[in-house]
């Protein structure tokens, strides 16, 4: 494997790749497939019932025809061509998936002799099921941003699909002191909708929600328990937080308790809706079935594009409401997901406004928080 040094990242003092030089990997093989680990840093801790961040890990690949890398230089692997394609991969602490096993999957798709994929149907197929969801997204998006730049089109034409309308996106608070969560409210004043995070300490929540509904009495808000409660206490909290206008419950109870999602659906008027509950189309199946109002789909859980638009469609099908979200990630990613809006009701796509050194730029913000995504070919980010 050849290394060609780049200017962007380095290795921290925790071990984690920062700003500076770090290399790109080019596996000499039949695709010209590279990578580069990145730390996106926080403007602001980000503490969740899991536990509090102030970087997380993430990754871009660039993915192009065989014989057109030059693994002496930089500037050849990141040439604007229409024969390139740009992933992410976005890797929660939480999801236990290692380095290892995220460039083992990358290495053995750079060795394959098969073609390239120039069909968006035949992305999911080329790409398998094997190896970590957040791997497989990165290589589903680079193919589909190829693909999407070698026909000269956006990627939700490529898909079929409408101009995504302008919708607006939630901004997230995240878990801390009720005086700090006020502030960070009110200085949220550009977005209408505001994701409180929420833990399992209740009369801090009751406090901490009191102060984000004092300081913004304007702001649509939903709340987002990340898996921390039981059914029981979920019915219990919901009703009491009830009183602050609260418009949605999002993912209550544990990951496996699928069942218990359905209860807390039952018994509460707001909607409940899945996230960590939602990782496959069989997922789907059991979530409809408990009776859950709406699913988060994610591209990086789901493993890219082509499964995330199979869950999608089944989604829609079921009369599920469905929210469009994303971890903490770059430009790149989110604005992969900004393309199929037009197939959703609720947004969550504020990464790029959590992070301090996105090295991309693609969607934008309007006015209300609405957005938009580009209409450049392919994906439509690009580095900066």
């Amino acid at each position: 494997m050849a290394n060609v040094q780049s200017t962007r990242h380095v290795v921290d003092d925790q071990g984690l790749p920062n700003v500076g030089p770090a290399p790109f990997h080019l596996p000499q093989a039949a695709y010209g497939l590279m990578w580069q680990p990145l730390v996106l840093h926080l403007r602001n801790p980000f503490r969740l019932s899991y536990g509090v961040s102030e970087t997380r890990r993430a990754y871009w690949i660039r993915l192009r025809d065989p014989g057109t890398f030059e693994a002496s230089s930089e500037l050849a692997g990141l040439a604007e061509t229409p024969d390139a394609g740009w992933g992410e991969a976005a890797i929660p602490p939480y999801y236990g998936v290692s380095d290892e096993a995220m460039v083992a999957f990358w290495e053995a798709a750079g060795r394959r002799a098969d073609p390239l994929p120039d069909d968006p149907a035949e992305i999911e197929s080329w790409v398998g099921r094997a190896g970590p969801a957040p791997a497989r997204c990165a290589l589903d998006l680079a193919l589909h941003d190829r693909i999407a730049r070698r026909e000269g089109k956006p990627l939700h034409a490529l898909l079929g699909l409408p101009v995504p309308p302008p919708l607006p996106t939630a901004f997230t608070i995240a878990i801390a002191e009720p005086d700090e969560m006020a502030r960070l409210a009110a200085a949220a004043a550009p977005y209408p909708i505001l994701k409180i995070k929420l833990g399992a300490d209740a009369a801090g929540d009751e406090a901490r929600l009191a102060a984000v509904r004092a300081a913004r009495p304007d702001a649509r808000l939903r709340v987002d328990a990340n898996a921390a409660w039981s059914a029981g206490d979920a019915v219990e909290r919901v009703r009491s937080l009830e009183r602050y206008d609260l418009e949605m419950i999002e993912q209550p109870t544990a990951k496996d308790d699928i069942a218990g999602l359905g209860q807390v659906q039952a018994r509460i008027g707001l909607p409940v809706v899945a996230d960590e509950s939602l990782q496959s189309l069989a997922d789907l199946e059991a979530l409809a079935a408990a009776g859950v109002q709406g699913v988060n789909l994610k591209l990086q859980k789901l493993g890219g594009l082509a499964p995330a638009l199979t869950v999608l469609g089944r989604a829609r099908d079921l009369g599920l409401r469905i929210m469009l979200g994303c971890m903490i990630e770059t430009s790149l990613g989110v604005t992969a997901m900004a393309h199929l809006a037009s197939q959703a009701e609720w947004l969550d796509l504020d990464a790029p406004l959590l992070i301090s050194n996105d090295p991309f730029a693609g969607l934008h913000y309007g006015e209300g928080a609405t957005v938009h995504a580009p209409t450049r070919a392919g994906i439509g980010a690009v580095r900066v």
